[in-house]
């Protein structure tokens, strides 16, 4: 028992905890550690999948299962097993290819177990996979593979948002549609995102939802913000997030999460 316990940080990853240099700071992992030493729960959700973010999940000392692909999947590294998971609708194929016939501009990956599907790979998808440090194979949209837990649209923000409205407008009671940055856009299964599976974490672990405490950066982590007792966001967050309303601390790269076990340090004496 210690001062942390029944209590749950949940960090979005690219951007807020894992800084410009590629890699989590000295300072947020030894913050990190005495909040896990003193019996808090730290976790990361993420727009990653299993395969993007699993050469990643050693870079901080996280005690608890991991919110992956932007709330459709949780996954326990400790005793490496998936924990809770959700996919897309069966029809997602069909409504692939009408969406990209509409919006024939974008590209996307097809996230199926550990394989990545692309569909017509544009400058954005080449550059997430340089970045993921993970490949794709292009596949035909009615060939792909069910079932499939994410789909993530590329192109830059103004096609995105005109995907984002057709799918909306046309099925939104199947699928949710949010951007994780300005050129990335998350599909996944109706009632799927960060808060959602947050919320699920912290049933599981027996966390009243008073002592959850969240931080991202972008406008795919609002969901998870909604259900944080004080909302944090870095400095450096999208400007929809600073609009929301989330408590500013510190950029990503000045360790905001160290700021933050700071702050809860003081909170809970």
């Amino acid at each position: 028992m210690g001062k942390f316990s029944g209590v749950l940080l949940a960090s979005d990853f690219d951007d807020t905890l894992y800084g410009s240099n590629g890699t989590v700071s000295a300072e947020n992992v030894e913050a990190i550690r005495y909040f896990t030493a003193q019996g808090g729960r730290f976790t990361v959700a993420t727009g990653r999948a299993y395969t993007t973010f699993a050469p990643c999940a050693h870079l901080a000392p996280i005690n608890a299962p991991v919110v992956l692909s932007n709330g459709s999947a949780l996954y326990d590294f400790a005793a490496g097993q998936m924990v809770e998971q959700t996919f897309l609708p069966e029809r997602v194929r069909e409504d692939l290819l009408e969406l990209t016939a509409a919006v024939p501009e974008l590209g996307l990956e097809a996230y199926h177990g550990e394989e990545i599907y692309l569909h017509n790979p544009n400058e954005v998808t080449f550059n997430h996979l340089s970045y993921t440090r993970v490949q794709g194979v292009e596949k035909p949209l009615e060939e792909l593979p069910l079932p499939l837990t994410k789909v993530l649209l590329e192109q830059r923000r103004k096609v995105l948002e005109e995907a984002r409205d057709y799918i909306l407008t046309h099925w939104g009671e199947n699928y949710e549609a949010i951007f994780s940055n300005q050129v990335l856009l998350e599909v996944t299964r109706k009632g799927s995102h960060k808060g959602g599976m947050v919320r699920r974490l912290a049933q599981r672990l027996g966390i009243q939802e008073g002592n959850i405490y969240c931080v991202g950066d972008n406008e795919n982590d609002i969901p998870m913000l909604a259900i944080s007792a004080i909302p944090f966001a870095p400095a450096n967050c999208a400007p929809a997030v600073k609009q929301w309303g989330a408590h500013l601390v510190g950029s990503c790269d000045e360790s905001c999460v160290a700021q933050i076990i700071r702050i809860l340090d003081e909170r809970y004496k």
